[in-house]
């Protein structure tokens, strides 16, 4: 175990964003490399590994994906393994992600289970997005699971608890790009401008009565703009306005419902300000579901095997691209208590290491007997 919390150390000091984590693949492929060859099967697409643990009578691939991705945030949790590269960190756990998927490679390698085991270190999950062009590739379609698991590791939960639920888990999202074209000029001359500040901040108030309008309350929608760019001093009257933000669905036709709401405002702005709105609506992640059957299934292993505090959780309006895995493989996503006070995504994120080691006996317990168990 020792080895692990070794490699999740070298892991965290070398957070890459997403397709650009060559480190992190070369590491992770020194370590499977040494891996006894009649037993392990390797395939490489752009930054990710994907790892076949050939199983003594395979009648299916069991899959488990981890996500190696780092962000752009400068690290400040003062740890000895502290990340080695500046503006970068680790601060959602892929480090420990990763680590344990090879914790759960080595223990398979060396104590073989009937079905093919393969496990997917998948790239850029923070963005642009890594799962759904690498399940289109042929070097997935030749390992390609029958089922597939996945974890994430959760900072409000103590070591030795599991968080899940059948259904969503997870919220769909779409990117919202907005570019206001009007007409500047002089800040003491208004009569003779198209403000689009102004009509930056009419958009803005309208797209959030959106959710408390539009969308049934007993439905869940988030609308959220994170950047606006305009203006460049006190006295000009701005001729541009740039906005970025993102909308967070649980359901398709919601996600539906609050874009044609949103491109109707839009045009509304146009003729209310004599503007151009460009608009753009992408759509990003969809929901991460986990599969009904075998989530409960993996529920009631866990509380009849004592192998987890079970704790039920509620949908989060978060964005995990695990999702587009599950849309065409059965399996599901837990949350995994790592003990930390700060939260995921904060510079002094610091996950419990405990916690690993609970993952991996874990996960082997359960593959091991779903397995050879339907």
């Amino acid at each position: 175990m020792q080895s692990i919390i070794e490699m999740r150390r070298k892991l965290h000091q070398i957070p890459e964003t997403g397709f650009q984590e060559f480190k992190t693949q070369s590491l992770i492929l020194e370590y499977v490399q040494g891996m006894p060859t009649n037993r392990v099967e390797i395939k490489t697409w752009r930054t990710g590994v994907i790892v076949k643990v050939k199983g003594t009578n395979p009648g299916k691939k069991i899959g488990y994906r981890a996500d190696i991705d780092g962000l752009p945030i400068e690290e400040e949790t003062g740890l000895p393994y502290s990340s080695t590269h500046p503006g970068y960190m680790h601060a959602c756990g892929h480090d420990m992600h990763t680590s344990i998927a090879l914790g759960i490679l080595t223990h398979f390698v060396y104590q073989p289970i009937e079905d093919d085991l393969v496990l997917i270190f998948q790239p850029a999950e923070e963005g642009p997005g890594g799962a759904k062009p690498m399940m289109a590739s042929p070097e997935f379609a030749a390992m390609r699971p029958d089922l597939i698991f996945a974890l994430h590791v959760a900072p409000e939960y103590p070591v030795g608890t599991v968080s899940v639920r059948p259904g969503t888990m997870f919220a769909q999202s779409s990117v919202l790009r907005v570019e206001l074209i009007g007409k500047g000029g002089h800040g003491a001359m208004p009569h003779q401008t198209n403000d689009m500040i102004v009509a930056a901040a009419h958009f803005i108030t309208q797209i959030h009565s959106v959710v408390s309008r539009n969308v049934n309350p007993l439905d869940t929608a988030v609308i959220s703009i994170g950047k606006i760019e305009s203006g460049s001093r006190s006295n000009i009257i701005a001729e541009r306005a740039s906005l970025t933000g993102t909308i967070r669905t649980f359901r398709d036709d919601t996600m539906g419902k609050v874009n044609n709401r949103i491109r109707a405002i839009a045009s509304g702005i146009e003729t209310s300000f004599a503007c151009k709105v460009e608009l753009e609506l992408r759509p990003g992640y969809c929901s991460v579901v986990n599969d009904h059957a075998l989530t409960t299934q993996f529920i009631e292993w866990m509380k009849s095997n004592q192998a987890a505090n079970v704790v039920p959780c509620e949908g989060t309006m978060g964005g995990e691209d695990f999702g587009f895995f599950l849309r065409e493989i059965p399996g599901f996503m837990f949350w995994l208590g790592v003990d930390s006070p700060y939260a995921l995504h904060h510079s002094r994120l610091n996950p419990e290491e405990a916690s690993i080691e609970h993952a991996i006996s874990l996960m082997t317990r359960y593959i091991a007997w779903k397995s050879t168990n339907q």
